[in-house]
């Protein structure tokens, strides 16, 4: 079920130009975030799939701060105290981006005297789906999610040289560990020149499996340290034109092993391409 929270009259407070220097956050955020109350924001629809997982991950999962949930209508009022971080969805828009598409992220962000939510400092936002892509497109990977983004704080505290606007590119070093951990990807998420088996082992040496999503979603919920899978963020039809989100994420330490972006066209298309694994397997 899509989440509702901003498709109304939030909408136009959430659309924040993502990883831009205008929320860029500093050491200083970074290191204040350890003293503040997480704040996790829910879904106005009390049935919704992400409020029942975000409240059985972080129990599992968060280990950083205290935290508690809250409402919308709460954030409102909460927003402005720096005594407080959020974990929140975000729907966010790119300033050069002339297609103006629209994406759900994943937000770390944290509360600020007198400021607008696009103005926030921005601790970590992971791309979840294009703005009209159903919920169940990432919600079995969430609890990845969750782990990516508390190891990623910490990893900025300790590096804070590394604190810049293309911060995710950094984990493109981790390609080469590929070689050692076990590929998963889902049929729908590959173009179709790379869409068997034989087709991929053409371009990837490395161990591959094309699975379902529950096999995905097994292997993360064991934390299998041999696995590495795909999470894809595009329109999925619903529009032409938008960025395509390739990442490969670590079942079991919740790591980054591959960020790229393409603009899907008539030659790129919304999928994982077979250039991809051409750079993945070192090509």
């Amino acid at each position: 079920m899509r989440r509702i929270v901003f498709t109304s009259v939030l909408l136009i407070n959430f659309l924040i130009s993502a990883f831009t220097q205008e929320h860029l956050p500093t050491k200083a955020d970074y290191d204040a975030f350890y003293n503040t109350l997480t704040l996790v924001v829910l879904d106005a629809n009390p049935m919704s799939d992400f409020n029942f997982k975000i409240k059985e991950i972080m129990k599992k999962d968060w280990t950083l701060t205290d935290y508690e949930f809250i409402s919308e209508k709460e954030f409102e009022t909460k927003k402005d105290d720096p005594a407080y971080s959020f974990l929140l969805i975000t729907t966010a828009t790119f300033d050069k981006d002339k297609t103006k598409a629209r994406y759900n992220f994943l937000s770390l962000l944290m509360g600020k005297e007198q400021t607008e939510v696009r103005d926030m400092p921005d601790l970590c936002s992971v791309p979840l789906s294009y703005y009209r892509v159903e919920d169940d497109s990432y919600s079995y990977k969430l609890d990845a999610f969750i782990r990516f983004i508390q190891n990623h704080v910490k990893l900025m505290t300790e590096n804070p040289n590394l604190i810049k606007a293309n911060v995710f590119k950094y984990y493109n070093k981790n390609i080469k560990s590929l070689k050692d951990k076990k590929l998963l990807l889902v049929a729908d998420d590959l173009e179709p020149t790379i869409n068997t088996q034989k087709k991929i082992q053409k371009i990837y040496p490395y161990d591959v499996q094309i699975v379902s999503r529950e096999e995905v979603m097994n292997a993360i919920e064991r934390k299998d340290p041999d696995v590495v899978f795909l999470h894809k963020v595009g329109p999925e039809g619903t529009r032409y034109k938008a960025r395509c989100y390739k990442i490969l994420m670590g079942a079991a330490d919740a790591n980054f092993y591959y960020f790229d972006y393409h603009m899907i066209n008539s030659k790129n298309r919304d999928y994982l391409l077979a250039k991809d694994l051409k750079k993945m397997a070192g090509h």
